[in-house]
């Protein structure tokens, strides 16, 4: 295979727990771009060997506010996760980019010199919020798709 660009994509339960996903993802890194939603977003961390957390309540509907930091946008956010990303364990090279605006979590991170970014929440969640849909357009324009 030869893939132009790979969407890790969301799933149940501890990501500590996957085996074989964070070593597959870092092994990718830098090679193609990397989309992680949800569960993705926790597997690209651990493959850049940052931790994750049980949360105490967990997001879950479709009314989470997350914020952009770079631009202050806020989005309401279709979201169903117990799990979340230790910021204190992400290596110098990832940038948080988004945090929830309830508890402060990290609902986005950014690798630029790999190609990578991974969100927390469902942008593809339909019917639901649609604030987030750019984020596709992101990773096709990643894999030279679209202007």
């Amino acid at each position: 295979l030869k893939p132009r660009g790979v969407l890790l994509s969301n799933g149940p339960g501890d990501p500590a727990r996957v085996a074989h996903a964070p070593e597959t993802t870092r092994n990718l890194l830098g090679k193609v771009p990397v989309f992680g939603i949800c569960m993705g977003h926790q597997i690209l961390a651990h493959a850049i060997g940052a931790k994750t957390y049980k949360m105490k309540f967990g997001h879950h509907g479709a009314n989470q506010p997350v914020m952009n930091l770079k631009t202050g946008q806020v989005m309401i956010t279709s979201q169903n996760h117990g799990y979340s990303i230790d910021p204190e364990t992400l290596p110098d090279y990832a940038k948080v980019a988004q945090i929830n605006l309830n508890d402060k979590s990290v609902e986005s991170i950014e690798l630029p010199e790999h190609k990578a970014f991974s969100v927390q929440y469902h942008p593809e969640a339909c019917p639901g919020p649609r604030d987030s849909m750019g984020y596709f357009d992101d990773f096709l324009r990643a894999m030279g798709y679209g202007g």
